[in-house]
């Protein structure tokens, strides 16, 4: 599956603003996630930026208003509009954003968007006192009410010297928007999807905790491949220093207590969950309510088990057939696969993932892993080293094809 903008068609409309330096920046970075990128800018937009400067990021052509009057000026407008899978105005003038809400194509980024057949994402950029007009705002609600998705625009210093909610969002957000976007037609569209992700940390005092190694970074990737094959997700995640990724239902919880209670709430309608987090195996015997004193010399703190979370789910499944698949990940550093197949049996789980956390490439703050599926009935798949992300991948992959044999 992966990313879902890979070797798709995006047609990029830069319309008259300062903003439009950044509409370079976001063409790059599609055109490196695998897009094709075809730009139409505006007479305004050329007086801002040229188009060599998307032809050279993009290694295609980039469109001018005189595209629109050339000799194949009659059908240049219905094969973009046509072949796109999605258009992008960014940056999006409020002249632009009028245009479009009331139906005008005097150009011909307006008249492609008039003849687009896919999902349009806008990035308003404008001083705040126009995107805040009464009529702005109309148009706005215009087009949200056709179905065309908007992002940003953000708050900060504006051209003008003021400051307020004008300024085009970062292409790094768009990119994400645009991302969430096309994946909603993937495979597992409409389908619903719980992740667990990150650590807990369960309090002795209020300044200190336990805690693990975990960096939450397989439980994102998880969220993110789930997203990205058009899945519903619900990321139930402890603290991390990650940002979720755009699209997610995001439930933060701090201890395993809260982590359980999430995940009982949102697993009855969930098609699979997918526990990554690696939650604390031990919580303190009772919670001091101020700070404990250096002085005190404190010997020793008495420690309970945490309520193990998968268990639990995993005699809901048996009790409700709730969620329909199950996977856990088994962290150990040493017997690995004889302690993630006891892990897997006791627990009830269609498949578990089993990863060595005492390599330095692999497991806890890494950006790869090097993992094992062993599944219910005992057979197992090793996979290469590979990035997160790619695990991610590979596990939805398996995800994906069980709930489409339902």
């Amino acid at each position: 599956m992966s990313n879902p903008i890979k070797n798709k068609r995006i047609v990029l409309g830069v319309t008259g603003s300062i903003a439009a330096y950044k509409a370079a920046t976001l063409s790059s970075k599609l055109s490196q996630a695998g897009a094709l990128v075809d730009v139409i800018l505006t007479q305004s937009a050329a007086k801002f930026i040229t188009p060599l400067t998307f032809q050279s990021v993009t290694g295609r052509k980039a469109y001018i208003e005189d595209d629109l009057w050339g000799s194949e000026g009659h059908v240049t407008h219905i094969a973009l509009g046509h072949e796109a899978n999605l258009l992008v105005i960014a940056p999006a003038s409020a002249n632009t954003i009028a245009k479009l809400a009331n139906g005008i194509g005097d150009n011909l980024l307006t008249v492609t968007a008039l003849a687009a057949a896919c999902p349009i994402l806008i990035a308003p950029a404008m001083d705040a006192g126009m995107f805040g007009h009464p009529a702005t705002q109309a148009n706005v609600k215009t087009l949200k009410s056709r179905g065309v998705a908007f992002i940003g625009p953000e708050p900060g210093h504006l051209a003008s010297g003021l400051t307020g909610l004008g300024r085009m969002t970062e292409p790094e957000e768009i990119e994400s928007k645009i991302r969430f976007l096309l994946g909603r037609t993937g495979p597992l569209a409409g389908k619903r999807i719980v992740v667990s992700a990150g650590r807990t940390e369960e309090a002795i005092d209020p300044v200190r905790f336990i805690t693990n190694h975990s960096s939450g970074k397989q439980g994102y990737a998880v969220a993110q491949a789930a997203l990205d094959a058009g899945a519903d997700v619900t990321l139930v995640s402890g603290p991390t220093a990650l940002t979720p990724p755009l699209g997610v239902n995001l439930i933060p919880v701090q201890s395993a207590e809260q982590m359980l209670k999430a995940i009982l709430t949102a697993i009855p309608a969930t098609d699979a969950l997918i526990m990554t987090a690696a939650v604390a195996d031990f919580q303190p015997e009772g919670y001091s309510t101020s700070k404990i004193k250096k002085d005190k010399n404190l010997a020793s703190i008495k420690l309970k088990p945490t309520t193990d979370i998968l268990k639990q789910v995993g005699l809901l499944k048996q009790e409700s057939g709730l969620p329909k698949f199950v996977i856990g990940f088994a962290a150990e550093s040493e017997d690995l696969l004889k302690n993630a197949t006891i892990k897997l049996k006791n627990k009830h789980l269609d498949l578990i993932v089993a990863n060595d956390i005492t390599r330095q490439d692999a497991g806890f703050g890494s950006e790869t892993n090097l993992v094992t599926f062993i599944f219910a009935d005992g057979t197992t798949q090793e996979l290469p080293k590979l990035s997160k992300y790619d695990v991610a991948d590979k596990l939805i992959q398996q995800v994906t094809a069980w709930i489409l044999e339902e």
